[in-house]
């Protein structure tokens, strides 16, 4: 089977997946948004998702976004998604690329995007990382500091505008749709909570991947990011 016609069978079917558990929530169709985790595929295969119209289109390396938001160029929507850990000194030449940040875990990295504004003419949403898990290799707040930096969080997206518009966790190694769903489940109840503390309209829940995705939908995600099941059985060769 030609790669690329895999791509679009293993598009269809976490579409459909994706369909079926918004289905099962009694969440509305599309409510839910694909994005197509790119990371370490080549440029053909962000070309081909792009053509087939999956334009969010996610990258973890700054470097490797760069290098094929150039490739890609020249095609209209795609929409980049900053999924991974962020360097301050890789933001510059990322902010002006990216229309989601998902991952920005400190206090540090939230005001140097709010100096960098000025430079954002595509970014529309930023996702704070909170490490349910406790994990010591996971980057982000724990549910307790991130309610103890609420205010200054406020302070810097009234004075800058920082589109902060949700919360975003991975699960811990290791676990299950099944075991994954508590951690879920609790950042939803965290953005509830911050919600009513601080006024913040935090509607997104950047959560679900590959493994757990549907396990997500069911806390109320309203972004997945899935990678591996788009290219599986392809060769990126």
């Amino acid at each position: 089977m030609p790669p690329l016609t895999r791509l679009d069978e293993n598009l269809t079917r976490v579409r459909d997946r994706i369909g079926r558990s918004e289905a099962a929530s009694g969440r509305a169709a599309g409510s839910v948004t694909l994005i197509a985790v790119t990371k370490r595929t080549p440029a053909e295969f962000a070309a081909h998702l792009a053509g087939i119209g999956q334009l969010d289109l996610g990258e973890n390396y700054p470097q490797e976004l760069w290098t094929k938001a150039a490739e890609l160029a020249g095609l209209p929507g795609i929409r980049w998604h900053a999924i991974g850990h962020l360097q301050t000194n890789k933001l510059k030449k990322t902010l002006p690329l990216v229309t989601m940040i998902h991952a920005v875990d400190s206090l540090k990295l939230l005001a140097e995007i709010a100096a960098g504004m000025a430079s954002a003419n595509r970014l529309e949403r930023v996702c704070l990382q909170v490490n349910m898990s406790g994990e010591a290799s996971k980057h982000g707040w724990s549910a307790e500091t991130i309610r103890a930096d609420a205010d200054r969080i406020r302070e810097i997206i009234a004075r800058s505008g920082v589109p902060v518009t949700g919360l975003m966790t991975m699960a811990a190694l290791g676990t299950d749709a099944e075991t994954a769903r508590p951690a879920f489940a609790a950042l939803r109840e965290l953005r509830d909570r911050l919600t009513q503390e601080t006024g913040l309209k935090l509607t997104d829940l950047s959560m679900g991947m590959s493994g757990d995705f549907e396990a997500a939908i069911a806390e109320g995600a309203t972004h997945v990011r899935v990678g591996s099941l788009l290219f599986e059985g392809m060769n990126p060769s």
